[in-house]
């Protein structure tokens, strides 16, 4: 009978990488690993000491460049905010602007063509089709016919 405590540990699903990629901290935790693991038996492969202090730099360059990125896309998402604020608030004053030019021009002025304005030229109507009247019956006559 098998115990509990031969039994293998499922991975937690937090340290698979999800649909088989890689996420940038598992490539960080992985060089850490190797790193520390080269840095620790040195002795045993003290040819591969080189690769090794060129991967730390890569390591050290990568973390930076992630805190740089997660700096960027928290400013995207400070500016992609005022950007919103700042088309709602142009929207409504372009709105007033349009509003305030008919106005002193009317609304039926050519003159707002020249601020990219319609003029209010009335309403075309499509002429409704205009229907025969039913024939009428000739008046019936009071003599009968042979």
């Amino acid at each position: 009978m098998i115990s509990k405590a031969d039994e293998p540990t499922p991975t937690p699903p937090a340290a698979k990488p999800s649909r088989g990629r890689k996420r940038y901290a598992d490539h960080s935790k992985e060089w850490e690993d190797l790193t520390a693991s080269l840095a620790a038996n040195t002795a045993e492969v003290p040819h591969l000491e080189a690769q090794r202090v060129i991967l730390e730099k890569m390591l050290a360059e990568f973390r930076d460049l992630t805190l740089q990125q997660a700096a960027f896309q928290a400013n995207k998402q400070k500016v992609s905010q005022r950007l919103q604020i700042l088309v709602d608030q142009g929207q409504k004053l372009a709105t007033a602007l349009r509003v305030s030019l008919k106005q002193h021009y009317g609304r039926r002025s050519e003159d707002l063509v020249k601020f990219g304005l319609q003029p209010f030229r009335g309403i075309t109507r499509k002429a409704s089709p205009i229907m025969p009247e039913p024939p009428t019956e000739p008046p019936a006559s009071s003599t009968p016919s042979a």
